[in-house]
C-alpha cells in the first residue's frame, strides 16, 4: 500500500448530529478534514458526490482514514420511495464508497463506516454482543447489507470497522430532540409496553470512541457504539421526566404509534434491543457517560 497522511481523514454525512459533533473534534486533535457533500462544494475542504453513482478513486486517494456516517433518516412513516431511499443511501453510498478506496492509489488504513443496532432485529430481553446473529425486519435486512457493502475495502487490506450506533443523546438533533416537545408539556410517557429496550449513547462519548477506534488498530468488524447501561423505555421515561421535572403519565398505545407511524413504530419505537458495548469495554475505552440521568443533564444543559 502507499504511504499517505494519516492526518487527513474525509468524513461522510456532516450534516446530522454525529458529524456536527465529530468534526470540529478532529480538527481540535489536529486533523485535516475533508468533507464529502451531495451537490456543488463550498471550498477546498469538500469533494462533490452523488452517493448512487461510482465515484472516482483518485478524488479519495491519499487520506489516513475515512468515516462514513451518510444515511437518509429512518424517521417517518415507511412508504415505498422511502424504504427505497433509507436502503439505496446506504448500500449503494457504501458500495460506491468501498469500491472507490479499494481502488485509490493511496488506500486509506482505516475505514469507519456506520450502521445501526436495528441489525439486531427486535430481541425482547436477549443480551445482544458484537457476535450476535441478525435479526428479521427491515432494518436488520437493510444493516446486514449496509455492513456487506463494505467488503471491496475490506479486501482491498483496509481496517473497516463497523458502528453499529445505539440511540444518540444529542442537543442538536436526533431521536431526542423528537422526543422533547410532548416530555417539555408534560404529556410524555412509555412507547406501547414500555419494557423494550433501548441502547443509547451520549453523542461525546459516540465521537470519543470513534477517535479510540482510529488509534485502536485491533478494532476491526462490528462495534456496537452504545454505552454500557442500556434502560427499558419505561426508564428512559422516568429518567427524562425526572431531569425535565415533568410528569410522564401519558402513555402512548402500541396500536396508536402503528396507526401513526406503521411498520418505522413496529421496528425503531417499539422493538427491543438490548445491545452491550463488549468490544469497546473490552479494549479499553473510557466512557463518559454510563448513567442515562447524567447522560440527559449534560444533554439538556447544554
Amino acid at each position: 500500500m502507499a504511504a499517505m497522511d494519516s492526518a487527513r481523514v474525509l468524513v461522510t454525512g456532516v450534516s446530522g448530529p454525529i458529524g456536527a459533533a465529530l468534526v470540529p473534534s478532529l480538527k481540535s486533535r489536529g486533523f485535516q478534514v475533508t468533507r464529502l457533500v451531495r451537490g456543488p462544494v463550498s471550498g477546498e475542504d469538500q469533494i462533490s458526490w452523488d452517493p448512487a453513482k461510482p465515484l472516482a478513486p483518485e478524488s479519495v486517494s491519499g487520506f489516513g482514514a475515512v468515516i462514513h456516517l451518510a444515511g437518509e433518516s429512518v424517521v417517518g412513516r415507511w412508504t415505498s420511495g422511502k424504504k427505497t431511499r433509507i436502503r439505496d443511501s446506504r448500500v449503494l453510498g457504501t458500495s460506491n464508497l468501498a469500491q472507490s478506496l479499494a481502488e485509490a492509489k493511496e488506500r486509506p488504513r482505516v475505514l469507519i463506516s456506520a450502521s445501526a443496532v436495528g441489525y439486531y432485529g427486535d430481541r425482547g430481553e436477549e443480551l445482544l454482543r458484537e457476535d450476535s446473529s441478525s435479526g428479521t425486519g427491515f432494518l436488520a435486512e437493510v444493516c446486514r447489507e449496509w455492513e456487506a457493502a463494505n467488503q471491496p475495502a475490506t479486501e482491498a487490506g483496509t481496517r473497516t470497522v463497523q458502528i453499529r450506533i445505539g440511540v444518540v443523546l444529542s442537543p442538536s438533533g436526533g431521536a431526542l430532540q423528537k422526543m422533547l416537545p410532548p416530555f417539555r408539556m408534560g404529556v410524555g410517557g412509555n412507547l406501547g409496553s414500555g419494557r423494550q429496550w433501548m441502547s443509547w449513547i451520549h453523542v461525546q462519548d459516540l465521537v470519543g470512541a470513534v477517535h479510540h477506534i482510529l488509534k485502536t488498530d485491533l478494532l476491526q468488524g462490528p462495534v456496537n457504539m452504545v454505552a454500557p447501561k442500556p434502560v427499558t423505555n419505561a426508564e428512559f421515561t422516568k429518567t427524562l421526566g425526572s431531569v425535565l421535572s415533568r410528569p410522564t403519565v401519558f402513555p402512548v398505545p402500541a396500536l396508536v404509534a402503528k396507526l401513526a407511524f406503521g411498520q418505522m413504530a413496529e421496528e425503531v419505537l417499539l422493538g427491543s434491543q438490548r445491545v452491550e458495548s463488549a468490544k469497546l469495554i473490552a479494549s479499553g475505552y473510557p466512557f463518559q457517560f454510563t448513567e442515562l440521568r447524567k447522560a440527559l443533564a449534560a444533554v439538556l444543559a447544554g
